[in-house]
């Protein structure tokens, strides 16, 4: 499926320079969301993930429904003070800003092979401060996959991890 036609494109949005890609298209088209679905779960099987873990928000909607299609448990990495109880916290650099993810001390049983999955793939700095976390709370971080890859900004070649993704824009 050409998922490029689900994707919308809002110019300085949130801040002047930035291209915004608003996946909403994509999620309200149901023939296109369940096509995308079935495809992230065609680039995560090679990954062989025991569990899936996706940073706030957009993340929560891919990496969901992904762990439901492959039977599998899906780890939200909240944003900052959105956690209670022990939690693991990293600090990170995003492309127009900083943030900061947390996930529950007891997320991962030791060395599970975790999948990393975002909507999108930027610059690499939220899935490398993905991995650190994964790693710091006793997973194994295997992979990376995404919908959006934006191509110019080397993300992919950044992240750390071997990555796919459906669309380079």
């Amino acid at each position: 499926m050409d998922y490029k036609k689900y994707i919308g494109v809002t110019l300085d949005f949130p801040k002047k320079g930035i291209s915004f890609k608003d996946i909403s298209p994509l999620l309200r088209d149901p023939e296109a969301f369940h096509s995308c679905i079935d495809d992230l779960a065609k680039l995560a099987e090679p990954f062989k993930p025991d569990i899936i873990c996706g940073p706030e928000s957009r993340a929560f909607l891919f990496g969901a429904a992904l762990a439901y299609k492959m039977n599998l448990g899906f780890v939200m990495a909240r944003k900052a003070g959105k956690l209670p109880g022990v939690i693991y916290q990293i600090s990170y650099q995003l492309e127009y800003g900083t943030a900061t993810l947390s996930i529950p001390k007891d997320s991962f049983k030791p060395n599970s092979r975790v999948l990393l999955v975002d909507d999108l793939m930027a610059t690499g700095g939220t899935f490398n401060a993905l991995k650190e976390l994964v790693q710091i709370a006793g997973g194994n971080p295997v992979g990376a996959i995404t919908v959006i890859h934006l191509k110019n900004l080397d993300g992919a070649k950044n992240c750390g991890l071997k990555n796919s993704s459906l669309i380079d824009l």
